[in-house]
């Protein structure tokens, strides 16, 4: 019987972090300490947080473009350490590895800046070379930091392969209904899910979750699980209305939490756990990574996730 398997299709970033006492306003300069390049990418995030927190029979695959460069050699090291299978993973001369330059202020807010370089040379013209790598698949993980014509096109392939989809809308950005369509599972944050339904931004209170993810299931999304911050999560599937609070810890570093939080999730889901404790290992996976500096450095094990859990 074949392994049961997760694939992510996105961005592969080499990040330059930098701690500063409060993030630059436009126009201003402020001393930074502590720079560190660390690698990161949305999607590539998402594959490390899969291969670390899947169990040893699940298997991760990552499809992604990177450069012929430095960048490139220790992203997929660092993925392939990681137990993520990056054969799918091609390299294009006509552009470098992405990076993406990220600023950190010490309650763990941040600010980033994204040059996708190679990230945005996948287009849709390489779409069809991925049904061997998500045939066999039970999820297929998306996000915005690669062309949106490459997404939509790759959300159709996974769903004509079998597989359920799963969307972080981020970077945000305007979705149309025909995309939207090809989502099992979307997972935008406050302010993505307030830019999808057209609406001011801002904080979302725990009791406008439920008419918000059933205004974007209205959209077309299948579900929706809209993540609130240290409010937790809600989901939504039209039958299955969930509020999962958060762990309370104190956040160091929130880069890679919501990339942690979608692996998680779909990790968990793909071992067949019900979508309740599927979130609540989720935001557990989140939680332990906010404590921490960096992208895929962020990222905790399935042992350490487990011990977390054990301990609440």
């Amino acid at each position: 019987m074949s392994r049961p398997a997760l694939v992510v299709v996105g961005s592969l970033n080499m990040d330059f972090v930098c701690q500063v006492p409060a993030l630059p306003p436009p126009g201003a300069t402020v001393l930074g300490s502590d720079f560190r390049m660390i690698p990161g990418g949305k999607g590539a995030n998402q594959a490390c947080a899969a291969g670390r927190l899947g169990d040893t029979g699940l298997s991760t695959r990552m499809i992604g473009c990177v450069g012929y460069d430095l960048f490139a050699d220790h992203l997929k090291a660092s993925l392939s350490g990681a137990g993520v299978d990056i054969s799918a993973i091609r390299a294009t001369k006509s552009a470098a590895t992405g990076i993406a330059m990220i600023w950190v202020e010490p309650g763990g807010q941040n600010s980033i800046v994204v040059a996708p370089g190679a990230n945005a040379a996948l287009g849709p013209r390489d779409v069809p070379s991925w049904r061997s790598t998500v045939t066999g698949a039970q999820w297929v993980l998306f996000q915005l930091e690669t062309p949106l014509p490459a997404v939509q096109a790759g959300l159709k392939l996974a769903l004509e392969s079998g597989c359920r989809t799963m969307l972080d809308p981020a970077p945000a950005q305007p979705l149309s209904a025909d995309l939207l369509r090809s989502v099992s599972i979307l997972t935008p944050n406050e302010s993505e899910a307030c830019l999808l339904l057209g609406r001011n931004g801002g904080r979302v209170r725990l009791a406008d979750a439920p008419e918000l993810t059933a205004a974007l299931r209205a959209m077309g999304a299948q579900a929706v699980t809209l993540k609130l911050g240290d409010a937790g999560c809600f989901y939504d599937d039209g039958t299955l209305k969930h509020h999962q609070p958060a762990f309370p810890v104190k956040a160091v570093d929130a880069t890679a939490a919501g990339d942690t939080f979608n692996a998680a999730f779909a990790v968990a889901l793909t071992e067949g756990k019900p979508v309740p404790e599927a979130l609540r290992f989720a935001n557990a996976a989140a939680a332990i990574s906010v404590t921490r500096p960096g992208a895929q450095a962020s990222i905790p094990t399935r042992a350490e996730t487990n011990r977390f859990l054990s301990a609440v």
